[in-house]
């Protein structure tokens, strides 16, 4: 089959509708990190908090293929798939503020978003974690004959956990509704990839497993649709796609890393390649938008970020009582004696 890589063009190949969509989706998740990066450095935001800035195709490419019926699992570089998601910005800067109204209750913080309405699980703070547990959505998926699938996201680094290689396994074993996605972001935290893998082409690791992988260009809302299309249809009908979305992440690996491993021209270089600024330039270069819509969609994006913060800073911390909430357990639990 054809590479899912696409090299990124200045003349459209979808809709204005389209380009506005994505313009909006990933300008929302680009000024929605900023802030949230400012009120950490003003304290208001507290404990680990990891930015989403440079990789927001990977989020708006997907979701302008996937059904709402679609689940998604993650790491706990989360708050742009929780909001690609459908979960308001209310609910989620509140939960960044460990506040009652947040989408996990003010209880899971920057890297525990969830939402059973949106079919959102996680938000995973332990490093590969939800790889087995997308594939354990996934054949949920399959049991139940829902027709949906499961997309499961990781980082490059968590492609080194053993837990990857049996969920692959079984997923294919089992012909399991799931595409599985490294975000491949070139570091894990502040070590790189050549550093730590043999195999440097992470997509390769999928075809161990007979299971249909392909490298994709994710600095491109364009080349990320496309791929997600065909992974998405094939998980559907036949099973399992592994994609490797080549992206890269602006800021450092959380709030507290300067990034110094990082030389000052490889930034650029990708900054050059900004997914938000090329959508904008396609959009306005072929008189699909003006300036001027383009600012308005940036003022209503900015007020419903603000709007977020005012919700977060108004809404009230979690009863003590919360401690005893939303805890497993089970009355007639045989083994528990008197």
């Amino acid at each position: 089959m054809e590479t899912a890589t696409k090299t990124k063009k200045t003349k459209p190949k979808y809709s204005r509708e389209q380009y506005l969509k994505w313009y909006e989706d990933m300008q929302l998740m680009r000024r929605f990190e900023e802030r949230a990066g400012q009120l950490y450095g003003m304290q208001k935001i507290k404990g680990f908090c990891h930015l989403y800035i440079g990789q927001e195709a990977v989020v708006a490419g997907a979701m302008s293929v996937l059904k709402p019926e679609d689940s998604m699992i993650t790491a706990y570089r989360d708050h742009a798939h929780a909001l690609g998601k459908g979960i308001s910005a209310r609910e989620v800067m509140a939960e960044l503020y460990g506040k009652i109204t947040g989408c996990s209750k003010g209880k899971g913080g920057s890297m525990h978003m969830f939402s059973k309405p949106h079919r959102f699980f996680g938000g995973h703070g332990i490093v590969g974690a939800q790889i087995p547990l997308g594939a354990g959505i996934a054949f949920a998926e399959k049991y139940n004959n829902t027709g949906n699938v499961c997309v499961t996201y990781f980082g490059d680094g968590a492609v080194r956990q053993g837990a990857l290689h049996e969920a692959f396994n079984m997923a294919m074993l089992w012909e399991l509704p799931v595409v599985f996605i490294v975000e491949n972001n070139a570091y894990a935290m502040g070590t790189s990839v050549e550093r730590t893998s043999n195999v440097h082409d992470l997509y390769k690791i999928g075809l161990a497993y007979d299971m249909p992988s392909y490298p994709v260009d994710g600095m491109s809302v364009e080349a990320v649709h496309e791929a997600m299309e065909m992974a998405v249809k094939h998980a559907r009908e036949k099973g399992p796609v592994y994609l490797e979305m080549k992206t890269y992440r602006y800021r450092g690996h959380s709030m507290s890393d300067p990034a110094k491993y990082r030389t000052k021209e490889e930034v650029e270089s990708y900054k050059a390649q900004d997914p938000v600024e090329i959508v904008k330039q396609i959009l306005i270069s072929n008189k699909m938008s003006t300036e001027e819509e383009i600012e308005k969609i940036n003022e209503r994006i900015n007020e419903v970020v603000e709007d977020s913060v005012k919700f977060a800073e108004e809404s009230p911390y979690p009863d003590p009582s919360e401690l005893f909430k939303d805890v497993y357990t089970q009355e007639d639990y045989p083994y528990i004696t008197e």
